[in-house]
């Protein structure tokens, strides 16, 4: 039995006239260290262009801080090559983490973002921006950098209002001065209310009640069993209500 001859490989196609280059051809190579050395020189003039001391383009600006809410510091800048970013808090250096995130948008768009928004974040916040340009100004981190630093503040801080401590169950003799106090807090400063038993309190020389920046009191002068009943303090603003009950006994 005899063997089926191979089949033949096709013949290669000879590419179109004009489509071919010699790497050997004395032109071609001319041609060639022309265009790097073009290249080489566009990417000088671009680099020597784009280098410079880190600038602001954008500056910070004040943001309103919410309670339990993230707040962004975003800052648009310039500077080339890519700097060394580092955010502070009344001068305390803060760090990348689950509190606070250090963000790079775009390569000329940098952030913070503050997470869990408390009280107790609310300061003057900067941001230093160092690269290896220039000498190192004051305050600069980086031992061979200059630095350019901007404030931002958290100036407000809105809160639900909130009671947070209330009232306590009072028993009193007929004659005693009886006082209710909760402590309170909201931002913006919320509306203050007191009532007995389901109704408004009408205030006058011997039943009134004072609200001031974090409590709010009700006096009960000369009280009398008539007094006795369910008391109630409400605190409302924008952004919620709270309450709190107390029980007063007058024998």
């Amino acid at each position: 039995m005899s063997k089926a001859a191979p089949a033949k490989k096709p013949a290669a196609t000879a590419p179109p006239p004009g489509c071919t280059l010699d790497i050997n051809d004395p032109q071609v190579q001319k041609a060639a260290i022309r265009i790097q050395a073009s290249y080489r020189g566009h990417r000088s003039r671009k680099e020597l262009r784009e280098t410079r001391p880190p600038r602001v383009l954008d500056p910070l600006k004040d943001v309103v801080l919410i309670e339990g809410s993230a707040a962004n510091l975003t800052c648009r800048i310039s500077a080339f090559p890519d700097p060394f970013i580092r955010w502070s808090k009344d001068g305390k250096e803060l760090r990348d983490g689950p509190k606070y995130r250090y963000i790079f948008k775009d390569p000329d768009v940098v952030a913070l973002v503050v997470r869990d928004g408390e009280l107790a974040d609310l300061g003057q916040y900067s941001i230093n921006i160092t690269n290896p340009l220039r000498p190192v100004l004051r305050l600069g981190a980086h031992p061979r950098g200059r630095s350019l630093a901007g404030s931002h503040s958290l100036p407000l801080s809105l809160v639900p209002a909130k009671i947070q401590k209330g009232l306590d169950n009072t028993k009193a003799r007929k004659g005693a001065t009886v006082t209710l106090t909760a402590e309170i807090m909201g931002e913006p400063a919320p509306d203050v209310g007191w009532t007995k038993d389901g109704k408004d309190i009408e205030e006058d020389d011997r039943v009134y009640f004072e609200i001031g920046s974090t409590n709010t009191t009700l006096t009960i002068r000369r009280a009398t069993p008539q007094d006795s009943g369910k008391y109630e303090v409400f605190v409302e603003n924008s952004l919620g209500m709270d309450q709190s009950f107390a029980r007063v006994d007058v024998a």
